[in-house]
């Protein structure tokens, strides 16, 4: 049957992903060949080079990982799951028996592939996928990559968040006020804010953490649960010394503790029971066999602290929009670890008890994605049979009203032109309503719809000839969901460029202003005033403009470009430039998103009047990187700790959490992952350190001040005294604003201005200190040094004056070492 909407949608998860139609304006679920309603995301290789994925290749995983203890190393590893999480990066799985590497993509293709499969009736090649809030611009190109691999010629993306919100709404009679959506799936969690008005539904802010899911769940029950079970009846101690080993038994413990995990949910107690001979030894070559019962009791206090992270991340999301949990409507929950007790429980207490558990957990993002499928032109169009009548329809899918106009009009084709005359006629399903016969014609006309509330609306097309012959027409129907509308998609990112930071001394992030996180796509973002580092000549290759772009969370201007996400960086050489571009000549950028996220750029020289277009690619993949670089990067996060903790800043908090990353990396967890959670401390390092600086130039600023008026009521004029004042009014504004740059600035005119105001004094510190430190100074002439000092000292104990002490303390900076030359003294004394 062909389809004038895509009307498909596909929920690409971490651990299971599912397929759902519009059937008759209603979303179905697809069956797997399990007759199940989701397909496990797993893929082997066999040794007849057969791919499997689903359930088959999940046992085959199962059976791979238990196997795995019998020699305590891995062999033929050809069995794959929580791909997802990799997506984007140039990560490589190896298969021994396909004798080759796969990429996340290519795994994820052959999942589309076979849900793909489960569709026997039709051919579609349009599809709507689903994403985490939280994928980057890399990761979503390679969901998009991996669509186009399984033969998908149209491919929309949706967010998770926003497909869960379209099936919660489609059943809801609430048409105002605030949802809440927290997804907690298998590898990735979000939560999103919704606001509705009038049924209309806007995302206006998400949160979430790409590497928090049910498989940190399954892992805390092997590691707090399991393996102290096995601690206790068994000696594995050399196993747990040995990484890999450590590495193989936590695979294979993790297939029992999924399986626990899940039946918890529903019972109080749930029983491990290993089959003879399906481990393999211990230490001590005695056979490891499991015989335990793991009740809700053990479990909740070890899965809590996982739940209370998400919540955390949905709390700052609340926190950050004015909002508290009594404010929320609905709490709608997604994915399969929500219906967790414990957790749901925790929800109830912590942020609000109207939790909605009307939609399935497990399906609600396939139905949404599937709904909102059914609102999207199909872009891929089967040609029209000879013996059917063309007709083209115009309408809005989705409406808060109640009726809609739909534009119908007939197009001219072979089989129509038989007929002097055709009428045609809307019929609603639910046969409770009709619109009447009326004429068909090639002008068009508009017909109004009656919907039913809260409803997906279909519509049945009826052609008759003038002897009121029923003949087939394409499209035969339509459907419009009353109740609710989705406004558009929202940028889950603030997308900034790095340039150079002079006072702060490092790369720091610049907003692009209108591509802030939550602005509604297509988007268009302006950055102007960028200054080129050198000259840019024309047709010189080597000669380059670099504007690497990033994206980034809340409040990351000015810190370090490091914490961020990278994209893409864009360059612009000498070669496509027709004349000379002088150093530090403007440059102005304007990034351009589309509703498929596609990013363009537009690079304008004003100076010569030159514009350069780039298109990121979509086939951009970041590079891993090494266990030898997150360990240096914790060691400098570490050491910038210390540092803040040396200058009386509370940094607990962030401490705790660089040794769960440096726990993250010694358990083998995925390193993107690693460098994520990393970059999420560097984050608030860089903001504490941020703050801790301003807290010192702030202690500095009152106290020079503080000396500055008293030394000018002691040494100053009616001259200074005006500058004083001027200086206070900039005093006050600097420490309103809490502006490092402005203070540093300030701090160096007051010191100036004390100077003029002072300078005897200053001329008496120094020599004071250089007597007092004269055999430790490395005078560059020490016999004329020690001259020097003692004339100085003596004009000191008799009558000191500028006058005299001016070309004593003058010659002596010239025979000190650049490190002891006192802040400033060169350039006052010049002056």
């Amino acid at each position: 049957m062909a389809r004038i909407k895509i009307d498909y949608g596909i929920d690409l998860g971490t651990t299971n992903s599912a397929i759902c139609r519009m059937e008759q304006g209603e979303p179905v679920i697809k069956k797997t060949d399990t007759q199940k309603d989701t397909l496990p995301s797993c893929v082997s290789f066999t040794k007849k080079k057969l791919v499997r994925t689903g359930d088959g290749a999940k046992n085959d995983l199962i059976a791979s990982a238990r196997r795995a203890t019998k020699k305590w190393e891995y062999d033929n590893n050809n069995t794959f799951i929580e791909f997802k999480r990799a997506m984007g990066c140039d990560d490589k799985y190896y298969s021994s028996y396909m004798e080759d590497y796969y990429t996340p993509e290519q795994l994820s293709s052959e999942i589309l592939k076979t849900l793909r499969s489960y569709i026997t009736d039709e051919e579609f090649k349009s599809v709507v996928i689903t994403v985490p809030a939280k994928f980057t611009l890399n990761q979503k190109d390679a969901t998009m990559r991996a669509a186009k691999s399984a033969g998908f010629e149209y491919c929309e993306l949706l967010q998770e968040p926003i497909a869960a919100s379209m099936a919660y709404g489609i059943k809801s009679d609430s048409k105002n006020g605030y949802w809440l959506v927290f997804d907690f799936g298998g590898g990735t969690f979000d939560a999103a804010l919704l606001k509705i008005e009038d049924g209309i539904m806007q995302v206006f802010d998400t949160e979430g953490d790409n590497y928090l899911g049910g498989k940190n769940l399954d892992y805390a029950i092997v590691d707090e649960i399991i393996i102290p079970y096995l601690q206790d009846n068994y000696e594995i101690s050399g196993i747990l010394a040995d990484t890999t080993k450590k590495m193989v038994l936590r695979e294979a413990m993790k297939t029992y503790a999924e399986n626990a995990k899940i039946a918890l949910s529903f019972k109080e107690k749930e029983s491990i029971e290993t089959l003879v001979d399906e481990l393999g030894t211990d230490d001590d070559g005695e056979e490891i066999e499991l015989f335990m019962d793991i009740t809700r009791d053990m479990v909740d206090p070890v899965l809590a602290p996982y739940f209370k992270k998400a919540i955390n991340i949905t709390l700052d999301l609340l926190s950050r929009n004015g909002l508290s949990g009594e404010q929320i409507d609905s709490l709608i929950l997604v994915g399969g670890p929500t219906y967790t007790p414990v957790l749901r429980k925790m929800l109830s207490e912590q942020i609000t008890n109207k939790i909605d558990t009307s939609i399935d957990p497990m399906t609600a993002v396939a139905c949404g994605a599937a709904l909102y499928a059914s609102t999207i032109e199909n872009s891929y169009k089967e040609e029209v049979k000879k013996d059917t009548i063309d007709i083209t329809l115009k309408y809005e899918s989705t409406s808060v009203e109640a009726e809609e106009f739909v534009v119908i009009k007939l197009n001219s084709n072979s089989h129509s032109a038989n007929f002097s005359k055709l009428w045609a006629e809307f019929v609603r399903s639910d046969k409770s309503w009709s619109s009447g016969r009326f004429e068909l014609n090639s002008i068009g006309d508009v017909i109004s719809c009656q919907l039913r509330e809260n409803k997906s609306n279909n519509f049945i097309i009826l052609v008759y000839d003038e002897c009121g012959n029923s003949l087939d027409v394409f499209p035969n129907n339509f459907t419009i969901i009353q109740g609710s509308k989705v406004g558009n998609a929202v940028l889950p990112y603030n997308i900034g460029v790095e340039t150079w930071n002079e006072s702060k001394g490092y790369a720091a992030m610049k907003a692009i202003k209108g591509l802030e996180k939550n602005q509604s796509i297509p988007a268009i973002g302006v950055i102007n005033g960028l200054k080129t580092t050198k000259d840019i000549r024309p047709g010189i290759s080597m000669d380059v403009i670099k504007i690497p772009i990033y994206q980034a969370e809340n409040g990351f201007e000015g810190l370090p470009a490091i914490c961020y996400e990278y994209i893409y960086e864009a360059v612009v050489t000498g070669e496509n430039i027709p004349q000379l571009v002088p150093a530090g000549s403007d440059v102005d950028i304007t990034i351009k998103i589309d509703r498929s996220e596609t990013v363009t750029m537009e690079i304008y020289i004003p100076i010569i009047n030159h514009t350069e277009e780039i298109i990121v690619p979509k086939d951009t993949v970041q590079e891993n990187v090494s266990t030898e670089y997150l360990e240096n990067e914790i060691k400098k996060a570490e050491d910038r700790i210390k540092k803040l903790k040396d200058e009386g800043e509370e940094i607990d908090d962030v401490e705790v959490s660089i040794d769960i990353v440096k726990s993250e990396l010694r358990n083998g967890d995925q390193r993107k992952q690693v460098l994520q959670h990393l970059k999420e401390q560097l984050r608030l390092l860089s903001q504490k350190d941020s703050f801790s600086e301003w807290l010192r130039l702030e202690r500095k600023l009152k106290a020079d001040f503080s000396m500055l008026k008293t030394d000018n009521e002691k040494y100053g004029n009616s001259q200074t005294t005006k500058a004083v004042e001027e200086i206070e009014k900039m005093y006050h504004h600097v420490m309103q604003k809490k502006s490092i740059i402005d203070a540093k600035m300030l701090l160096n005119r007051m010191f100036e201005l004390n100077y003029k105001i002072a300078k005897v004094e200053y001329y008496i510190s120094w020599l004071s200190d250089w007597a007092r430190r004269f055999d430790e100074i490395k005078w560059k002439d020490t016999l004329r040094a020690k001259q020097l000092v003692d004339r100085g000292m003596e004009i000191v104990i008799s009558s000191p004056s500028e006058e005299k002490l001016s070309p004593i303390v003058s010659g002596l900076i010239k025979l000190l070492p650049k490190s002891d030359v006192p802040n400033g003294a060169e350039g006052l004394l010049e002056g």
